[in-house]
């Protein structure tokens, strides 16, 4: 999951939103340390689930990385308080357990559902869906 955020850290840029869903335990936060790795911002990347969000500035000029944990949350109204729009289209946005709640952020997007393997192993196995033209080349790039 690492190494697969790290690539898409490399892909990504202002504006992009990646919606993750997936049990828990299935590497949600382990791939948005490698995003944040790839878009090379300050870390640590720790799971936001008690602040629900948090920020994460780039080291090189490049977008923020806004990690956010939707788990808490009753519904869009509560994602809507903490006012994402302002930020999308100058962040990287990735919204844990955002599934139902963030596609209203942005009209594209990645949405990531991510499965455990037969519990035996660390296998994940990663539904990757490009919502708008922005990701019509995504198997190519990755």
């Amino acid at each position: 999951m690492h190494r697969l955020g790290v690539r898409l850290g490399g892909l990504l840029g202002p504006g992009d939103l990646l919606v993750l869903s997936g049990d828990l335990g299935a590497g949600k936060t382990t791939l948005t340390q490698g995003i944040g790795e790839g878009l090379k911002v300050r870390g640590p990347i720790t799971s936001p689930t008690f602040v629900i969000a948090r920020v994460h500035p780039s080291l090189v000029d490049g977008p923020p990385l806004v990690h956010v944990d939707a788990y808490r949350l009753g519904g869009f109204a509560e994602l809507d308080d903490l006012d994402l729009d302002a930020s999308v289209a100058e962040s990287v946005t990735v919204v844990e357990w955002g599934e139902g709640l963030a596609e209203g952020l942005a009209e594209e997007r990645l949405e990531m559902i991510i499965s455990r393997g037969d519990g035996t192993d660390e296998t994940r196995e990663v539904r990757i869906v490009g919502v708008g033209h922005r990701w019509s080349d995504l198997e190519r790039d990755l």
